[in-house]
């Protein structure tokens, strides 16, 4: 191991920058860092030029990229915050609300991207808790815990299950059989722990103050691009239900989408991630120099992750490297440990659970939290590291516990 070094270091860097999502006095974040550490990568001879397009996962990256053409469509048609306004708008009581707020962040959560549906509703949860008189904090943890839990039903409810179902090759339906009552038994668990944690603010005979459409009137709804857009998700449910590849279906639902009239296709382009684009190529590479050179195995070796890895461990190991590296790099790095498993299936579903609901635990544990987090400051709400940890934390080890024993009795 120690004629790599210069991999393990450069690796190490990178990674803890990623986790922190900063480099302290400098303006970097974690999709300039990842590219940063390629370079170091190339510059110490540890990996060839020549080697990194075999080494970036070119489906999920069509996948991730389609997913959020579709979600800037509706976006741009006013889906979600018609949605939103009428969803949260239909409730009257503290708890009421608390269980739209979860039931419509998971759900939405499981078919788009959580963090897309984080950044569409936050604003419309602060509206209403202001408007209602309540306190947004607990709303907000829902919002996230929420968005995180319920992606974790589908291939397409968040980057790592991509990753996971285009490696795998599990159909979208046997992914979501296996994995949807882990998510709504998660979703309950939110209801549960909030309710238990906040009890003065859900007791019993609560009642919210009466309320319009929560932030004043709603835009204008762009009636023929939002029936467009809805027509096109509903194929493209369609055809992940029928077998059709997940990329494959999701590009020609994007490219049904960019033949328009309409959308100025700078609007829907402007709209996409380019940055997380960016960040999952340079984890890409940085996850396969460590696998050529031999040192994923080695590790794996000394945490006896192996063909006869149980679920425990393997579940425990998952969310322990989430909250140190972040989801995303901990699934490209435990991905040959769920291939060589005896029952690989089993394998690449305990990876897609764990990694997801482990990034409930704090703040930072996952992109979908610090969405909320950023988007409440942005708007005078502070939600404190410690107030959402005190529940993550709780919501975490349920989830989890939930979700292992699920597979375990179902899969293992």
């Amino acid at each position: 191991m120690l004629e790599h070094w210069p991999t393990l270091g450069i690796v190490g860097l990178t990674y803890a920058g990623i986790a922190a999502g900063r480099v302290p006095g400098l303006r970097m974040n974690r999709a300039t860092i990842a590219v940063v550490g390629v370079a170091l990568l190339l510059a110490a001879r540890e990996l060839p030029l020549g080697a990194l397009p075999g080494l970036v996962d070119a489906d999920t990256l069509i996948l991730l990229f389609s997913m959020m053409v579709l979600n800037a469509n509706l976006r741009l048609a006013g889906f979600y915050e018609r949605a939103g306004a009428l969803l949260l708008g239909a409730t009257d009581t503290p708890r009421a609300l608390l269980a739209v707020v979860i039931a419509a962040s998971g759900l939405l959560s499981a078919l788009l991207l959580n963090d897309t549906v984080c950044l569409m509703f936050t604003p419309l949860v602060l509206a209403l808790t202001a408007r209602a008189g309540r306190p947004p904090a607990p709303y907000l943890i829902a919002l996230a815990t929420a968005a995180n839990v319920g992606s974790t039903a589908t291939i397409t409810g968040n980057p790592q299950n991509m990753i996971i179902g285009v490696a795998s090759g599990i159909p979208y339906l046997r992914f979501a059989a296996a994995l949807a009552p882990v998510a709504l038994l998660g979703l309950i668990v939110i209801w549960a722990v909030l309710v238990l944690l906040y009890p003065t603010e859900f007791a019993p005979g609560q009642r919210l103050a009466a309320a319009e459409s929560p932030g004043g009137p709603l835009a204008p709804v762009d009636r023929p691009l939002l029936a467009k857009s809805l027509l096109v998700t509903l194929l493209l449910l369609v055809a992940f239900l029928a077998g059709v590849p997940v990329a494959l279906a999701a590009l020609l639902a994007a490219a049904a989408l960019f033949v328009s009239r309409r959308v100025d296709p700078e609007q829907v382009l402007g709209s996409c991630d380019w940055g997380l684009l960016l960040f999952f190529c340079g984890l890409f590479v940085i996850s396969g120099a460590l696998e050529s050179n031999g040192l994923t195995a080695r590790l794996f070796d000394a945490l006896h992750l192996d063909g006869q890895c149980g679920i425990v461990r393997l579940t425990a190991v998952t969310a322990a490297l989430s909250n140190l590296v972040s989801n995303v790099p901990a699934v490209l790095l435990l991905k040959p440990v769920a291939a060589g498993l005896a029952g690989p299936e089993a394998g690449w579903l305990v990876l897609a659970m764990a990694s997801t609901l482990a990034g409930n635990l704090t703040l930072l544990g996952s992109v979908a939290n610090l969405i909320v987090a950023e988007s409440a400051r942005a708007r005078g709400v502070s939600l404190g590291f410690w107030e959402y940890t005190r529940v993550g934390f709780l919501i975490t080890l349920l989830t989890l516990l939930l979700g292992a024993a699920w597979l375990w009795l179902t899969l293992w």
